[in-house]
Formats: structure tokens, C-alpha cells, sequence
């Protein structure tokens, strides 16, 4: 053996991964086939991504290589021609800005980092194949100045971003139909910015085609590219030159065209032609995919760095899993998938949503694009609506409901969920109230499961490893979510038949915990699961 993991490829996915597992105590040789700095396009990150810049420890580099703040998003989108905005802060108050980074620097700030962390980085490294069959090791060949040689390993983590070595190789690559799209893009220098405070935004410009990103990097270049149809721009580029029809796109996006109007062109358009995809599979013996190797999803929301880091760091804790308790990586191979996949699809559902309500044009791109109100495949379509209702910390589904127009079934799901959610949490803030006793009547009601919510044991993702812990499942979440030993055991307790009252005194007992102390976490912890769902109230 080489080492006990080989990581393919150094972008955040690959990096994230690398720099874990090396924590973990792992001796990792990662393969790299460009020499970085390279050129990349992704520049705009969410909020969601500065807790694991953080974990992966590169958080203060980022923030003091001056890269821009950005707050929010612009947009020319929905009903009418005008610019609007949202900000990160209306549901984000922990990180209400995040940044548009220029990736050659970030991606080698990542790259850098696995190497102080022990990474074996070898860059220009070229896997030309890649032999997954052995039982025992995983072999790659790898190509560079000095020839080919063959490396193996125990695990093989494929983060070689759309190249999808592994997923290709095995046949299991997916093609989005409601994606076919594909990107022009191109950088300038001198282009006007969006006035303050939304200077930093992203701007995006729906128009006849399709519709345009502008983000601003503190190196003075704007990265601006327009998204259209993949047929339409096939044949635009064979006809008119990849030059001409970009040119031709800018020319149609009127608040585009204005802010380029005094802006130079740096170098000549690009194109990408791969689009939205995912892997049916994600997780085999001794390997596993991560990054754009296992998805790609539309880029209105900016997702591909995210869901980059974040697999990442799940499939770090996956490997070491497998390498560590054979039985558990077994139980963990779904949930590896569910939960990245479940970010995937949320963006993904949340992205054709977008398309489908914008009305501000009427063209092919656009009608082709339409959800009609009889449309029941956002699926799980129950999951997604509790998903827009709950309003998550995302901010684009609120801007979805205010500026699009959206089908009455599913406009009518959002606004029930929703307001079954406000009325159960302003009846239990009305059983805190102290009645004529002095006593609140929480504690004389009686909990118990709602119909379809359960604890079950599964594998959940702990610190730097999967580990059995305990999930609430329900109808509308089958996915579940995580929870503490002591709701699992309150959750127990909820039995229909003890109150309030006994419900606290059964878990003191079971813990040792004063009754005091447990009554404001049970009363707490009722109040979250109550208005969520998972908890009746009689």
C-alpha cells in the first residue's frame, strides 16, 4: 500500500476530504493533475460554507485575503423589469454575508491547507485510470513528467470534479432533464457595480435567452456569463463563433449590457457544456465520490463550493468509517447519500421553482421551463413544501413567493403548512401563560407522537466519523432528523398517557437530572417538536 487513502483531485471537495482525514490519523496521497493556481469559475459562496471554512481551519486566510463581501443577491427576475434585492441577513444572523472569492487563490488557499495538514500533495499528477475491482486495495495509474506508475490504497475518495472518474467508468452518471442548459462566461475589467449597499451582491438578469451572473471580485474584475439553453447555445456558437454569440447575448440583457458599457473584456468567452447530473450511486467498496464528480446542479444559487465543502467533510467521516467499523460503514452508506443529496435536491427543487414562476419574459427558454398548477413532480413534493414554508436559512424561497407567480396547488401547500406551523406555535406559547393556579397549563397536557413520527436508530454524521445515534422520522421528513439522546428518550416518555408534569419527573429519574433542570429543557425541546409536527398536545 501507498497510503491508507488516495483523494483524486484538489479542488474543495478533494481538499476538504484530504485535510479531514489526515486529522483522523489517515495517510493520504492526493492527486492533483493541474499545478495550482488554475483557472476555475465559481466564485460566489453562501453563508452556509463559512462554518466549515472554519472546521477545515482556513476561515481567517479567507477573510484576510480581502476577497468581496457579499450580502445578498440583486436580481432582474419575477414580475417586472426592475432590480430588487435580498440579503443573507433577513434569516442568517450568524453569517450574514459570505464572499465572491476568485478561485484560483481560493481553491490553492484549500490545497495548501491539506498540505500543512500532513497531505501528501502531488500536483501534476494525472489519474489516466483508475482499477476499482480489488477486494482488499484500490489501484490508480497515475501519469506525469517522469511517466506512469501505479498506486493503491485502501480507499479511494473520486473528487476529480466533472471528469467523474469512477461514476463514468461505472456507467452511473445521470443527465437532469429540466437542466439542459449550458454556460457562456467571460471576465472584464472596469465594469459598473451595483450601488451601495448591495455593492458586493451578485447580480442576476433574466432575459429573452435565459438569463446572466455578474459578481464582483476585489481584484477589479467583474465574472460575467450568461446561461442558456443547451441547444440554443450549441447551435449560436457553431453558427456565430464563440465570440460573436456571447456578444450577441450581452447585447439582449439590457441592465448587463449597461454595467459593461465602459468595462475591456480580459481574454476570450468560455464555455461549459456539462451541465446539471448526479451519480445513482455515490458509495461502493473501498471508494467514494464527492464534489461535481457526484453532482453538478444549475448554478443560480451558487451551490457548487457548498455542496463541494460539505461533501467533503461527509465522506472524510464516511472513509474513516469504513476503515474503522466495517458493520457501521455498511449502515452509513445510504445516509452518506440522503444527506448530501438532500442539499442537492433542496437547490435543486428550489432552482426549477425559480425558473418556473419567472414571468418578466416570454420566450422559448422560459416556456419550456413552466411548472403548471397540476405539476405534482417536486418530488418529494410534501418534503419540498414544508421545506419553502419553513422558510430554512436560504432567503431565496421567500424572494420565490413575493416576486413569481406560483401555481395555486402548490401556493396553496406553502400557505397550509405554513399556517398550520404559526397556529400550533401560538397555542403552546398560550399553555406557557400562567393560568389562575399560578401554574402554566403545559405541564397538565398530554404529548404523544404524532401519526407517522418515530425515533429510529441509524448512523449520524459525529466528529470526524459516522456513529449510531438516534433519528426522528415522520411522514412528510422521511430523511429524519438528528437528535440528542435525551429528546430520543423524551420522545419515549411522550406516550399519550403521562402529562407534562410526569413526563419530566420519568426523565429526572432516568438521568439524575433535578426535576427543576429538566423542566425547562422538556418544555423547551416540546415547544420545537410541537410546532414542527412530530408531537401532539392534549
Amino acid at each position: 500500500m501507498d497510503a491508507d487513502v488516495i483523494v483524486i483531485g484538489g479542488g474543495p471537495a478533494g481538499s476538504s476530504a484530504a485535510t479531514m482525514l489526515t486529522r483522523m490519523g489517515w495517510n493520504v496521497i492526493l492527486l492533483e493533475r493541474e499545478r495550482f493556481p488554475r483557472d476555475h469559475v465559481g466564485e460566489s459562496l453562501l453563508p452556509a460554507s463559512l462554518p466549515i471554512l472554519e472546521e477545515l481551519g482556513v476561515l481567517r486566510t479567507v477573510a484576510a485575503e480581502g476577497f468581496t463581501e457579499k450580502y445578498g443577491a440583486t436580481m432582474v427576475w419575477g414580475a417586472g423589469n426592475e432590480r430588487w434585492s435580498w440579503h443573507f441577513s433577513e434569516t442568517n444572523k450568524t453569517n450574514p454575508h459570505a464572499y465572491q472569492v476568485w478561485r484560483p487563490r481560493f481553491d490553492q488557499i484549500l490545497l495548501e491547507n491539506a498540505a500543512t495538514n500532513g497531505v501528501d500533495v502531488r500536483q501534476q499528477h494525472r489519474v489516466v485510470e483508475v482499477d476499482i475491482g480489488g477486494q482488499e486495495e484500490m489501484a490508480v495509474r497515475v501519469a506525469n513528467d517522469d511517466g506512469e506508475r501505479v498506486l493503491r490504497a485502501r480507499f479511494l475518495v473520486d473528487a476529480s470534479g466533472q471528469s467523474g472518474l469512477i461514476v463514468r467508468k461505472l456507467g452511473l452518471r445521470e443527465d437532469d432533464p429540466d437542466f439542459q442548459n449550458l454556460a457562456v462566461y467571460a471576465y472584464y475589467e472596469g465594469a459598473e457595480r451595483l450601488p451601495a449597499p448591495d455593492t458586493g451582491n451578485i447580480f442576476i438578469e433574466s432575459y429573452e435567452h435565459g438569463w446572466f451572473w455578474n459578481i464582483p471580485l476585489h481584484n477589479g474584475l467583474m465574472s460575467v456569463g450568461a446561461v442558456v439553453d443547451h441547444r440554443l447555445g450549441t447551435e449560436g456558437i457553431r453558427e456565430h463563433g464563440l465570440e460573436d454569440f456571447f456578444e450577441r447575448q450581452v447585447a439582449d440583457a439590457p441592465h448587463t449590457a449597461a454595467m459593461l458599457r465602459e468595462a475591456r473584456r480580459t481574454a476570450s468567452p468560455a464555455v461549459i457544456r456539462d451541465w446539471s447530473y448526479s451519480a445513482s450511486q455515490v458509495v461502493g467498496d473501498g471508494w467514494i465520490v464527492a464534489g461535481d464528480a457526484a453532482c453538478f446542479i444549475d448554478p443560480l444559487f451558487s451551490t457548487g463550493v457548498h455542496l463541494a465543502l460539505s461533501a467533503g467533510v461527509m465522506a472524510a467521516a464516511y472513509v474513516t468509517t469504513a476503515l474503522t467499523d466495517p458493520e457501521l460503514a455498511a449502515a452509513a452508506r445510504p445516509v452518506y447519500k440522503d444527506l448530501y443529496y438532500s442539499q442537492y435536491d433542496l437547490f435543486r427543487q428550489l432552482a426549477r421553482l425559480f425558473y418556473s414562476t419567472n414571468r418578466s419574459v416570454d420566450s422559448y427558454f422560459w416556456e419550456t421551463r413552466r411548472i403548471t398548477g397540476a405539476d405534482e413532480s417536486l418530488s418529494p413534493r410534501s418534503a419540498f413544501i414544508r421545506a419553502v414554508a419553513g422558510q430554512p436559512p436560504k432567503g431565496y424561497e421567500r424572494a420565490v413567493l413575493r416576486r413569481g407567480e406560483i401555481p395555486g396547488a402548490l401556493r396553496s401547500g406553502v400557505d397550509e403548512i405554513g399556517a398550520a406551523r404559526k397556529a400550533r406555535s401560538e397555542r403552546y406559547r398560550s399553555l406557557l401563560a400562567p393560568n389562575s393556579s399560578g401554574l402554566p397549563p403545559i405541564f397538565g397536557a398530554t404529548p404523544a407522537p404524532a401519526a407517522g413520527a418515530r425515533v429510529e436508530r441509524r448512523p449520524v454524521l459525529g466528529a470526524g466519523r459516522f456513529e449510531w445515534g438516534h433519528v426522528l422520522v415522520s411522514d412528510e421528513r422521511p430523511e429524519g432528523t438528528d437528535v440528542s439522546p435525551l429528546v430520543a428518550l423524551l420522545l419515549a416518555s411522550c406516550d399519550g398517557q403521562q402529562t407534562v408534569t410526569g413526563v419530566i419527573g420519568t426523565l429526572a429519574e432516568r438521568t439524575g437530572r433535578a426535576p427543576q433542570e429538566m423542566a425547562s429543557a422538556v418544555i423547551q425541546a416540546l415547544g420545537i417538536l410541537y410546532t414542527d409536527g412530530a408531537v401532539d398536545l392534549a
